[in-house]
């Protein structure tokens, strides 16, 4: 018999293994953000409440888990105990990373806005992760994708990239060129064109160095 911490154990550590949050994996499977949340695995009276096996059903599909898999994920220990050479590092969802307060005037990542997730064999201590939300970033990146961006990375000619211009406004695409007056940016959509950026419109930019798919 598995107890409600394993349970939960087992849902947070399938959301980890494919590079989500646990929000993350709720709106990958077609459930409500907050499906997962910790406030709903007690009850108003205390007590402790159980994912419902639709739940479990759906997070399961949507990430092609076979359910012995997420039994032996569930019998694994304390998912909150940090994997070896994991890397804690700040999280965020992209359409809400836009807000003062969250970036230097480099783009390192400040201030206590950020959430958290353990990212595994990565020695970057400035990269943080951005959350994908909705479709915009089709079709190459997908709703609840992890994006991890690293502001110290050096920046190449085809590097997929997050680009912040002056105006607070976050852009995020192929890098086509890059010069001394101007970057050009492919967006992901197929049908839209290279933007070009003027230097002075720019705040900062970071390489993606990796992404959940």
């Amino acid at each position: 018999m598995f107890t409600h911490a394993q349970m939960w154990s087992g849902i947070d550590r399938l959301a980890r293994h494919h590079g989500l949050t646990a929000s993350g994996l709720a709106r990958k499977a077609g459930l409500d953000p907050t499906t997962f949340n910790p406030s709903k695995r007690i009850t108003k009276e205390n007590k402790s409440r159980w994912p419902s096996t639709e739940s479990l059903a759906k997070i399961l599909d949507a990430t092609g888990t076979p359910f012995p898999e997420f039994v032996a994920m569930m019998s694994q220990g304390d998912v909150n105990a940090p994997a070896a050479q994991a890397l804690r590092m700040p999280c965020i969802a992209l359409d809400q990373a836009r807000r003062e307060g969250l970036f230097d005037a480099a783009g390192f990542p400040i201030g206590e806005q950020w959430d958290a997730v353990d990212f595994p064999n990565l020695d970057d201590r400035h990269a943080y992760a951005l959350e994908v939300r909705g479709d915009d970033l089709l079709p190459v990146f997908r709703d609840g994708d992890l994006l991890i961006v690293s502001p110290s990375a050096d920046v190449r000619r085809h590097d997929r990239i997050l680009l912040r211009l002056d105006s607070g406004a976050l852009v995020v695409g192929t890098l086509r060129r890059r010069t001394a007056q101007r970057v050009e940016l492919q967006p992901f959509a197929e049908e839209e064109q290279v933007r070009p950026f003027a230097v002075r419109e720019l705040a900062w930019l970071a390489r993606i160095v990796w992404a959940s798919q």
